[in-house]
């Protein structure tokens, strides 16, 4: 008897880059500028095919100050240990107003990546690792194209939004994290 190979799923995976850094930032992890982003895909992904990883963020300027090096130093490092782990980035822009920095530009594009990877069928899941809730119609839109969109967030900061309108959630703690860090303590 003849029985077809059981197809993995394939995966798109979508880290909202500030969103991601403040709730790990928030669980007093250390050790994030050498964070193991295979490790941590591989981990969310579970056993479905990762298509791609992409980390979004706005692109930081310098405009001459020693904090604006500081960041755009910072994030230099950032993108080359992305590149080291097969993460893609997608920088939008940082608008500053009010004397803060305000991300452009990075909600759009993840949304945008979503329905594409939807509407060409490129995915059967989204795994999605924001808990911003303007990207609700596009991900209610991944739903009713058939796919699968979970959202990857944090046990002590929980999007009820994302819960109730994902397909699934799953909520990370400390311990699930903390191996993909250089932090000692957990």
């Amino acid at each position: 008897m003849y029985t077809q190979p059981v197809k993995k799923s394939r995966s798109l995976i979508i880290i909202d880059g500030s969103n991601f850094y403040f709730k790990l930032k928030s669980l007093n992890l250390t050790g994030l500028s050498a964070f193991d982003y295979s490790g941590f895909n591989k981990y969310i992904a579970r056993r479905s095919k990762i298509v791609s990883a992409t980390y979004y963020i706005g692109k930081v300027r310098t405009d001459g100050t020693a904090k604006a090096q500081k960041l755009f130093n910072h994030q230099r490092q950032l993108f080359a240990q992305l590149q080291k782990h097969q993460v893609k980035y997608s920088l939008g822009y940082l608008l500053k107003s009010g004397g803060k920095f305000h991300e452009k530009g990075v909600d759009v594009a993840m949304a945008v990546d979503m329905l594409i990877a939807a509407y060409e069928d490129q995915v059967d899941r989204i795994i999605l690792v924001s808990s911003d809730t303007d990207l609700l119609p596009a991900i209610k839109k991944a739903i009713s194209l058939g796919k699968i969109v979970e959202y990857v967030g944090f046990s002590h900061q929980p999007s009820i939004a994302l819960v109730a309108n994902c397909s699934e959630a799953r909520l990370l703690t400390k311990d699930d994290v903390v191996g993909f860090t250089k932090d000692l303590k957990s």
